[in-house]
């Protein structure tokens, strides 16, 4: 670590002077963290005379805690400061609307509005009017012509109205995302203990002073001082970058930091330092003050074109150190993102193309028809005096050629995609998901297979015993006390309640004639039950042997899959108890406890016989075996640390089977996922025999089906080669019939979940959700398409890796999360299908109409308006119609689908043909078939013409109705159903709808409308309701006889992938594509200001040894320009600068679940 000292800090992360009767200063405490090892034991010793000294200076006691005395809380939180790290601060609504004006097309119209405003007031002298090919005005002409600066200004509010909604959606995105990560900081609690009571309290109100509970899988909240360990193991990479577990204990090295993870154990520490003097709070500190002072170089950033430099990697000395490690990397194969995203922006990029050609051609065309029509035809003279009358027509040709790119180019669409997702985030978390990553919501849509753990998710989590196996006996009801040996009784007893964690307990129920609460580990739970129900009482025997009397302790690990405790006998010698999982613990049993309870020999015969009676008929039945064994040592003490040789010739006491019945409501779910084309896979660290029960009562295998049970052994020999490396092509070959992973350990998880991810079996790639609750299900979690983590069993490890949390622990939520991830998909579709109709009719009519008539019969303040109708409006109104369960009657769309398909393109050529046939009979017919004046070739600055009125106002309402068709992608015929149960949905339309009256009747020269009559109101609705009749056509023609029909917004192929990704960890589809077309609107200034704020970071980081991990909440607060990432990494900065790192740092929220982490 670097040594903070050097550095400022702001005034607020030290109170001086305020260290009242405390025996240390915050500085002292925060030096004292700052040391490791042997130095730290030393300061420890001599500065402060011991951790127990420690403990009296900071008025604590280390068995008891803190009083919790409200006052001497406040007092400490004045002294010392709060556990909280201030979050950044949001962007303004002010600093939104800068960011919203930076969009290049809007820039381009601001521009040429301003020109055609300048220039509309000028007047030449009257008799030359004729001459510039104006005509000649009469006196009532005269108020009209002065009205030339209207356009102008009407097309600058527009502009502002654009601005100001595309801003506001922002604004309120950001402030539902900042509600997201208070919540998940306010659900992170912490076990702590006061007045020798533990507690469960929220993070932020740890204090200094306070003796903390840490356990496997904690992630520590505050930075302490170890007081009393068992075997506990930490994860420091996130502060050192070095990957070994670092072990810690009283006397070699107590020190303990925050943000960093509890892997093995547990202990209780001494809160030292919190919030901002904690490391982390330090590290933290450090980032916020460089980027103030960076604030003013980013201004000095260029984009060429609009479109952000990609900023260069900075040489410095670890990245060259990294380099190498880089090299290898990069051969991986590598996890792809969002594929909605990039499918979207590869689409977009397309359009974009598309309407940029067709604005130009437009412009050229109208210029060139201008210019050989006046001064070649008709052989006019080019006067000075009229050049500002020409400019005037070029401005307007300018603004007609811009205003069918503003059409053209689909800005709504990331606006979409945001309202759906955030809509989405929202309602989810009614349905008990927690999501932390937004992308994760709508991968989760395309999910092809479920890998999920048993316990908890498939089954209640509410364990019992409900037979045993003592003294030669299976007792298929549990046995009375009396019944038993009262050696034997002792003996389950002791061995139960000691050796286990002493934060698993059974409190009474909540409610009268209720369960009894399980609190901590739910298996360890069930057997302090087991003696309850033995008429025994477990706290009686803890107080006897309380836990600063536990001589050694073994804690539970995936590796010995068993728990060992170790107390010396009150006669000399030491006893130890173990339990763990019944054939792990026989292998180590040479005797075992006959009905007397005397210990009589256990031979290998008999072992066998006893899983063949007794452990595999439990197992059958879906039980859960766990075996309970002592060893007692006489003699000299044994090498503790030599755990293999400790852990023989035991004495087998009982075995027990354990009952975790399944969740009513999960065989439902399951039979939802198999119609909906998913595959569910249970990966269990069980027994096979509880695990087929289990599987079968769920409804993972039924009978007959011809699927793989495997345990984790068998599954590795099947994939592996000689030299113990996987091999894909034999992973290929097990994990399709695959349905149970048993006695697994979290490696297989991982191995399995990757495998299938890296499969090139089957047309495309599988998509993988993963459930864990862990703290070494983190890395499948983090290598699945999206891991769910528990809410309630969960360690905070796994809820880090995690992309949503599942706060009910219950397999019935993943399924929802299905539903909602195909809705996301279907609402983008729908939009889609709405938007293209739109864009395909208005390019087309502004296109033919300027080159026929030389002017847009739909002029730009109009377009503008349709722009927003059909960009914010419709966004709205089609992104948030409500899931049904329909959706899970189809297969997953998977990543190579277009977003486009066959249908959706009838629906849009066929809506459009209609649209320009109707609109292009009105520009040539209409006046004849309404009686009204012509519209057409208007010279400037005429007045609005009912006849382009008539035009403008059928264009709007047949875009309204086919509104309504576009609820329906997959060829439905009733686009009504459900209509009313999406109240966002009715409001949009019939708000649109008197907008446009309003914009008719009373919108005048800006608008260039003029009122009509209601006949022709009437017309104008007819052919507007035409679109539903004609929807109804269209849906008739079966689309399996249109081949011809191109699909489009495919996913990218597995060839290109590989060609563009080189040396990126993680492709992410949108942004390869932007690097493909850097087309210009694409590129605002937030991308180059969070590129720089990763540099600034990285400059700040360089200081910082190795490597600052950690996943950030705020990370995908824009999906728009940001599309998400996974973890941030900055020691290697020489990374790809091209990579999404910028979002963690930039994001407004920095830190995660606790409010502490790094970023």
């Amino acid at each position: 670590m670097t040594n903070p000292r050097e550095h400022a800090f702001p005034a607020n992360s030290v109170v001086e002077g305020h260290e009242g009767d405390f025996g240390c200063t915050v500085m002292e405490l925060r030096k004292l963290m700052e040391l490791r090892s042997t130095d730290a034991m030393n300061q420890i010793n001599v500065h402060y005379g011991g951790v127990m000294s420690l403990c009296s200076r900071l008025k604590t006691h280390p068995v008891e805690g803190l009083s919790g005395n409200p006052a001497d809380l406040e007092k400490r939180k004045q002294v010392f400061g709060q556990n909280l790290i201030p979050p950044k601060k949001p962007k303004t609504f002010l600093e939104l609307v800068w960011e919203a004006l930076q969009d290049v097309t809007l820039i381009i119209l601001e521009i040429a509005a301003i020109i055609s405003l300048v220039l509309s007031f000028y007047r030449p002298p009257g008799e030359e009017n004729e001459q510039c090919g104006l005509p000649v005005s009469s006196p009532e002409d005269e108020g009209d012509s002065e009205a030339g600066w209207i356009e102008g200004a009407a097309i600058l509010f527009s502009v502002i109205i654009v601005v100001l909604v595309t801003a506001f959606n922002d604004w309120s995105k950001e402030k539902q995302f900042r509600g997201l990560q208070n919540r998940i900081e306010k659900e992170q609690k912490f076990s702590v203990i006061r007045n020798g009571h533990i507690i469960q309290l929220p993070v932020a109100e740890i204090v200094v002073g306070d003796i903390a509970q840490i356990k496997y899988g904690d992630l520590l909240p505050a930075d302490g001082i170890l007081i009393q360990g068992n075997d506990l193991k930490i994860d420091e990479s996130s502060l050192t970058g070095e990957s070994d577990h670092v072990k810690k204990s009283v006397d070699r090295d107590p020190m303990l930091l925050s943000g960093t993870h509890v892997m093995e154990g547990s202990g209780r520490m001494v809160v030292t330092a919190v919030g901002v003097n904690s490391q982390t709070g330090i590290i933290f500190t450090l980032l916020g003050a460089s980027e103030g002072e960076e604030e003013g170089k980013k201004k000095k950033a260029k984009t060429q074109d609009g479109v952000a430099l990609e900023i260069q990697p900075l040489n410095s000395q670890e990245g060259m150190d990294n380099e190498e490690k880089e090299k290898k990397v990069s051969r991986l194969p590598k996890k792809e993102k969002s594929v909605l995203q990039g499918k979207l922006t590869r689409l977009a990029v397309q359009i974009g193309k598309a309407g940029l050609i067709m604005s130009a051609v437009t412009v050229l065309i109208l210029i060139l028809y201008f210019v050989i029509d006046n001064f070649v035809i008709q052989r006019k003279p080019w006067l000075a005096d009229c050049t500002p009358i020409y400019i005037q027509y070029f401005v307007k040709f300018f603004i007609i050629g811009i205003t069918v790119l503003v059409v053209a180019v689909p800005e709504g669409l990331p606006l979409a995609v945001t309202i759906s997702l955030a809509y989405s985030v929202k309602k989810m978390m009614k349905d008990n998901n927690l999501v932390r990553h937004l992308d994760a919501c709508e991968t989760m849509g395309n999910a092809t297979a479920i890998c999920s753990d048993k316990t908890g998710t498939l089954t209640m989590n509410r364990m019992t015993v409900v037979q045993a196996y003592i003294g030669d006996t299976r007792y298929h009801q549990l046995p009375r006390p009396d019944a038993l040996a009262p050696k034997i009784l002792d003996l389950i007893v002791n061995g139960i309640s000691i050796n286990s964690a002493y934060t698993s307990k059974i409190l009474p129920p909540e409610k009268e004639g209720g369960l009894p609460r399980q609190v901590g580990n739910k298996t360890e739970c069930a057997l302090l039950g087991f003696v309850t129900d033995l008429k025994q009482d477990y706290h009686a025997v803890r107080s006897e042997v309380p836990e600063e009397k536990l001589y050694k302790v073994y804690t539970f690990n995936s590796v010995r899959k068993s728990m060992s405790t170790v107390i010396q006998k009150p006669g000399g010698g030491f006893r130890m108890y173990s339990k763990g999982a019944s054939e792990i613990i026989l292998r180590k049993c040479n005797r075992i406890l006959n009905k007397k309870g005397d210990a009589v020999p256990f031979k290998n015969k008999d072992r066998d016989e006893m899983v063949r009676t007794v452990i595999e008929p439990m197992a059958c039945e879906g039980l859960r075996t766990i075996c309970l064994a002592y060893r007692d040592f006489n003699d000299v003490e044994p090498p503790w640390d030599n755990e293999n040789e400790i852990l023989t010739e035991l004495t087998c006491i009982t075995v027990v089977g354990i009952e975790d019945p399944v969740r009513p409501e999960v065989p439902e779910a399951i039979a939802k996922c198999k119609r909906a084309g998913i595959t569910v896979r249970m990966v269990t660290g069980d027994n096979i025999n509880t695990a087929r029960a289990i599987a079968t009562k769920c409804g993972i295998l039924t009978p007959g089906d011809d699927f793989l049970c495997l345990e984790g052994k068998e599954f590795n020999r099947l994939i592996r080669n000689e030299k113990g490396e996987v091999e894909q092509e034999k992973l290929d070959k097990v994990w399709p019939k695959l349905r149970v992973l048993a006695r697994s350990s979290p490696t297989d998880k991982h191995t399995l979940v990757k495998g299938i991810i890296d499969s090139t079996v089957g047309e495309q790639r599988q998509v993988v959700a993963v459930t864990g609750d862990g703290t070494n299900d983190g890395p499948a979690l983090k290598k699945a398409d999206v891991g769910f983590a528990m809410g309630i069993a969960g360690t905070d490890v796994a809820k880090e890796a995690s992309d949503i949390i599942l706060t009910d622990d219950n397999f019935t939520s993943i399924v929802k999360a299905v539903m909602w991830g195909r809705n996301v998909y279907d609402s983008i579709s729908k939009f889609l299908q709405f938007q293209l109709t739109v864009n395909v009719v208005a390019v087309i009519v502004a296109f033919t109409g300027a080159c026929i008539t030389q002017d847009s019969p739909l002029k730009a303040v109009q377009m503008l308006w349709v722009n927003l109708i059909m960009d914010t409006f419709a966004s709205l109104a089609l992104a948030t119609e409500p899931p049904t369960d329909c959706l899970l009657k189809r297969r997953p769309y998977g990543r190579n689908k277009p977003l486009i398909s066959r249908t959706m393109m009838k629906n849009i050529l066929g809506h459009a043909v209609y649209q320009l046939t109707v609109i292009f009979f009105l520009v040539f017919a209409g006046e004849k078939l309404f009686d009204i004046d012509s519209g057409r070739k208007a010279p400037l600055h005429s007045p609005p013409s009912q006849h382009y009125t008539i035009i403008f106002n059928t264009f709007v309402l047949m875009q309204l109705f086919n509104e309504i068709n576009s609820r329906k992608i997959h060829g439905e015929r009733n686009v009504f159903a459900g209509i009313f149960r999406n109240l966002i949905f009715c409001s949009v339309v019939l708000g649109t709808f008197i907008s446009q009256i309003l914009i008719v009747e009373f919108g005048g020269k800006p608008f260039s409308c003029t009122r009509l009559t209601l006949s022709q109101w009437f017309w104008c609705l007819f052919i507007g309701v035409g679109e539903l009749l004609w929807g109804q056509v269209i849906s008739t023609v079966p689309t399996q006889s249109l081949k011809f029909l191109k699909e489009a917004g495919h996913g990218i192929t597995k060839e290109e992938i590989t060609e563009d990704a080189e040396g990126l960890d993680e492709i992410d589809h949108a942004e390869m594509e932007l690097r493909r077309g850097q087309i210009l609107w694409f590129r605002g200034l937030n991308r180059i200001q969070t590129q720089i704020d990763v540099i600034n970071t990285f400059q700040t980081g360089a200081s910082f040894k190795g490597v600052l991990k950690r996943q950030t909440m705020g990370q995908h607060l824009d999906v728009k320009h940001v599309p998400s990432s996974s973890y941030v990494t900055v020691a290697p900065v020489r990374s790809s600068p091209t990579t999404s790192v910028a979002a963690a740092v930039s994001s407004p929220t920095l830190g995660n679940q606790s409010g502490q982490s790094i970023p």
